[in-house]
């Protein structure tokens, strides 16, 4: 079951940032970044404007992008959405190291990042402003960090290995099942199926294995969880109509009702 929630989405993520910064990643991972610490001050502006009340839907990502949420802290931070839909900026430090491929400019950065472009797009589209969205919605990833290979080419948390990686998802794992406690959704829906997955197990600490999304009489029912594609353009198939595909998906499952 879902314990009463004891600190704010701030005082969690604060944790969190606290809690992985010392994890020690080997290869292929090169470089880490962590937003929760140098992009700490724009990341709890969207907490406190937008997550601050119980949500029906919880949006679930895998980790920042590198010109997303690595440069803004928001999930699927893509600069302009950020700043001209979500009404968020804020000054935004630089990581120690930092790659020469990978540099952090905050809201300065030039680079609009796909995937955050179509998911907050997305939402603009259906909802007209974020109040509306918001009203309803939430949007967090499930880890915080972003790893780079020595090229500084991406990697994602699904490619990583070893006991700093199950360190990791322990702790994303509590973090995130706070988070629901906190947001009490009806629906968590991972943005990709790493997302789901690991949503799918954070349910079942929370609930026990095989929860009944109805609950039993008496009993606090579990929440739905599903997925949509993710739409970064690595994905082949979300170069094709991304948007209307994950508004299908989102009506077929009744996340959302279809629109006449």
């Amino acid at each position: 079951m879902i314990a009463p929630p004891k600190d704010s989405l701030e005082e969690i993520s604060s944790r969190l940032a606290a809690e992985i910064r010392p994890l020690q990643f080997g290869p292929p991972v090169a470089l880490v970044y962590n937003p929760l610490s140098y992009a700490f001050t724009p990341h709890r502006q969207y907490l406190r404007r937008w997550g601050a009340s119980p949500k029906r839907v919880l949006f679930v990502g895998m980790n920042p992008g590198p010109w997303g949420m690595a440069q803004t802290g928001v999930p699927f931070g893509e600069v302009e959405m950020v700043r001209d839909w979500l009404g968020i900026q804020g000054p935004v430090g630089r990581p120690e190291p930092e790659h020469p491929k990978r540099p952090i400019t905050g809201f300065r950065c030039l680079r609009s990042e796909v995937s955050g472009r179509r998911l907050w797009g997305l939402f603009r589209s259906r909802f007209g402003s974020p109040d509306a969205f918001f009203r309803d919605h939430f949007v967090a990833n499930y880890c915080p960090l972003v790893f780079m290979a020595e090229s500084g080419a991406n990697l994602t948390p699904d490619k990583l290995k070893g006991e700093a990686a199950e360190l990791l998802f322990r702790i994303c794992d509590r973090a995130l099942g706070e988070v629901i406690g906190i947001l009490r959704p009806l629906w968590v829906v991972g943005i990709g199926k790493f997302a789901e997955k690991r949503v799918r197990a954070v349910r079942e600490v929370l609930f026990g294995k095989g929860a009944r999304v109805s609950g039993a009489p008496g009993e606090e029912p579990a929440f739905r969880v599903a997925s949509i594609l993710h739409p970064s353009p690595a994905n082949p198939a979300a170069n094709r109509g991304w948007e209307e595909a994950a508004s299908a998906a989102l009506e077929a499952l009744g996340v959302w009702e279809k629109k006449v």
